[in-house]
Formats: structure tokens, sequence, C-alpha cells
């Protein structure tokens, strides 16, 4: 047997190989029901399986009433306090609400003033990577997808850790902390690094400025000029609080338990995360909301006209246009059902924006695909499921107005994300106590083992 290859004879086996792989001979659908599978870790209602318990996150969309679920105004509680209280209050007292949010979700409580000015101090003091890690770690092999290279970035880290495998509380801290203040920095240089060495541009390598917020500090890092105004600041500001955590059931954070259970080191949990994050369904969901909306621009010619757009997201919706995958991105959510906090939160910043930069044309029609298109999913569905737009629907369209590559969307989720993961990630280790380990059921019917020379050629 020969052990070289031409890549058009290597592309000519794994074809043969993919057909191979029966398909049609995989299990039916029905097992799944008579085996009372809960496909998803969800519920026949929807509801998701509880698999633990967590003080940190919550998400209330419903109440069930003998028996019934009646959908309610979506609410998302950070330690008790909702989002809204936290968003709000900040907006209406003109400062940066990120690095609190952090500390309450960290710690489980608000912080005073004095407690707030500490940990701001200690996040800019920590925000630096390593000597040799943006040349060494980063610059070399840059990767298409800036996802990969952050969780190949935080897994690397551990080696300038001198203390990574000590999972104590102390040093969980002390690690989360360093995640927090470095990641910002990971996405940035690992952007700029795609951007030049995979599309030709010129090289921005900016240091972080220590008076700065994390927001601040991302806009600051990620464009050539530095310069971003208070309104862009306070809306970045704004989508990281909505994009910090998310209760203990999303799969990036359930990820995070998952492995954290093994009793492994914190890189190693935020790492698989990361990688679970990257996922279209899951933080990659804003690219396809972006993709999505950019054909119906292009292809609905009237963007006034109500009737033009209705049809078209009808053609989206029986698989005749956009990805012929019959969803209509950015609509629906697994929890909630009225409203989702983050994307009403969002949407109030969205049009802010959008007046100041002039797009509200573009606006418009985003408010009109969401008013529409939930009215088009019922009369083609013939559904009275309570739907709404959720968070990723007008996370893409303000992370466009903000002069954001398209290639840091999910990294800037992920920046604000890795809060929530270090403090699920303590949890677990302090309440956990037992490795997560569900059950498959086999489906297989034994078979006999042939020997070699009697199979089929």
């Amino acid at each position: 047997m020969k052990h070289e290859f031409t890549l058009e004879e290597l592309d000519q086996y794994y074809e043969r190989s993919a057909e191979r792989i029966d398909i049609d001979s995989y299990y039916s659908p029905d097992l799944f029901a008579k085996h009372n599978v809960k496909r998803g870790l969800r519920n026949e209602d929807g509801t998701g399986v509880v698999v633990g318990l967590t003080e940190i996150g919550d998400v209330h969309s419903y109440v069930i009433v003998d028996g019934k679920k009646i959908p309610q105004h979506g609410r998302l509680i950070y330690r008790g306090i909702d989002v809204y209280d936290l968003v709000d209050t900040c907006l209406e007292e003109n400062r940066f609400g990120f690095e609190e949010c952090a500390y309450l979700l960290l710690f489980g409580e608000l912080p005073n003033w004095e407690q707030l000015n500490e940990f701001n101090a200690v996040l800019a003091y920590n925000r630096c990577l390593p000597e040799g890690f943006v040349r060494d770690i980063i610059m070399k092999a840059p990767s298409v997808n800036i996802m990969n290279k952050l969780a190949y970035s935080i897994l690397a880290a551990y080696s300038y850790d001198k203390n990574p495998e000590d999972t104590s509380v102390k040093n969980l801290f002390r690690q989360s902390m360093e995640i927090i203040s470095r990641f910002p920095l990971m996405a940035a240089y690992s952007y700029q690094a795609k951007s030049h060495y995979h599309l030709g541009n010129s090289l921005f390598i900016h240091k972080p400025q220590t008076h700065l917020s994390t927001a601040e500090n991302i806009l600051y890092l990620s464009r050539p000029d530095c310069a971003y105004t208070p309104l862009e600041a306070t809306t970045l500001d704004t989508a990281l609080i909505l994009h910090a955590e998310h209760g203990g059931g999303n799969n990036s954070t359930f990820t995070s338990h998952v492995v954290a259970s093994t009793g492994t080191d914190i890189y190693s949990c935020i790492a698989a995360a990361l990688c679970s994050l990257k996922g279209p369904k899951h933080g990659g969901a804003n690219l396809k909301v972006m993709e999505m909306m950019d054909e119906i621009k292009h292809s609905v010619k009237n963007w006034s006209s109500e009737s033009e757009i209705r049809d078209y997201l009808a053609k989206i919706m029986r698989k005749e246009a956009y990805d012929r995958s019959g969803l209509i991105y950015g609509i629906g959510h697994a929890v909630y059902t009225l409203s989702d906090p983050r994307c009403v939160l969002l949407k109030k910043k969205a049009k802010k924006l959008a007046a100041e930069k002039g797009r509200m044309e573009e606006y418009e029609l985003y408010e009109k695909v969401e008013r529409l298109g939930i009215e088009v999913f019922k009369e083609i569905k013939k559904s009275d499921k309570a739907m709404c737009a959720n968070v990723d629907f007008y996370s893409g369209f303000v992370y466009n107005m903000l002069n954001i590559p398209v290639d840091l969307y999910t990294p800037i989720f992920a920046t604000a994300r890795v809060v929530g993961l270090c403090a699920h990630i303590i949890e677990e280790v302090i309440n956990g106590g037992r490795i997560i380990r569900p059950a498959y059921q086999n489906v297989k019917e034994l078979a006999e083992y042939v020997p070699i020379d009697q199979r089929k050629q």
C-alpha cells in the first residue's frame, strides 16, 4: 500500500469514505420518543432539564399555572439583580457598568465605591499580556476564525501561569481576574493578526490604556486611530453587560460546568466553553442575522413596503430564499417568549446610534423585519407560540454601526461571557462535587465478528 498521495487522490478517498457512512441507516427519530430521550436536554414543553443549581444568573420568561406555560415578558437576573436596573442606572448616571457587573457576578453582591475602585485597579493592573505572548502565541499561525485563536490563546496562557493547576478559590479568583483583564487584548490582537496576515491590511498593535473601561479599551485597541465617541463606548458597554451571563443552562456555560466537574484547570474549562460559543447556533448567531439582513436589503427594493418585506420573509420561511434553512435568524428563543430583555435594551441603543450615524432607514427596516417575521412565522407554521426577537437580532447591527469588524462580533460576546464563565467555574468547584456524566441509550443491535478474509470486498 503506497503512502504517497496527490491532493486529488486524497480528496477522492475522503469522498468515498463519506459515502460509506450511510446516513440513511442511522436510527429513526421515533426512537427518541420510545426511549424518553430529552433531546437537547429539553422537556417536551420546551423547558430545560434541570441538571444543577446556581445562584449566579437566571432567566424568567413564563410561569406555570395549572400545568400550562403562561408567557411573560423576559427578565434576566444577575445574582438577584434585574439587568434592566443594572443597565438603566449606569446610563442614567453616565458611567460604565460592565466592571460593576463583573464584580456582582464574581462576588454575588453589588460593590460600594471603594470596592469597585479597587476592583477596577486590579483589572487595570492585569490588563497586559505576558512577555512574548503577542509575538509567540498570537502572531504565529493566525487563525481565519478569531474564536479558534482565542481558545488557543487561553490554553497557551496556562503555560505562562506559575500556578495553573491549583483549583483553590483564591487561585481561581486570581486567574479569573487575569483572564477577564487580558481577554479584550487577546481578541483585538488576534483580529489584527488575521487582518494583516490573511487580509493583507496594515498591522496595528496598540497598548491598552489602564484608565479606560473595558468597552473603551476594545474600541481603542481595535481601531487604527484609537478614536471613538462617548455614545459608541456606552453602547458597547451596554452590550457587554447584556452578554456577561445567561444562566447555567446555555450551551457554553454548561460546557464550562461539565469540564470543571472533572477537576481540571480553569484554562481548559474556558477554552472548551469558547469552542461551544463559536457555533452559529450560539454565539455566532448574530453573523447569520447580518447575512440574512444584507440579503433582505438587496432583495427588497422598497424598504417601506411591508407587503414586499412580508413576501420575502415568507420565501425565507418556505426555504425559497437566503440559506434555504427556513429560519428567520434572530427571531425566537429557546427560553424567552414575549420579549428578550437583552434585545429590548440593545434596541434602544441601536436607535440612538442609528440616529447619530444617519442610518435610521436601516433601523426602521430591522423593526419591520422583527415585527413581520413573527407574524409570518405564525401564519406559515400555523402556530400561536409566543415569540420575540432575541439579542442577536440587533447586536450585529449595533456592532456594524460601531465599525467593529465582523470577525470580532462573536469574540466581543466572548469577552463579556468569560465573566459569567469564571463565576460558574468557581461555583462548580465549590458546590459540584460530582463529575457530570449523563447517559446515551445504545440502539445498535449486536453483530457477529466476521474474520477479515470473509468480509465483502
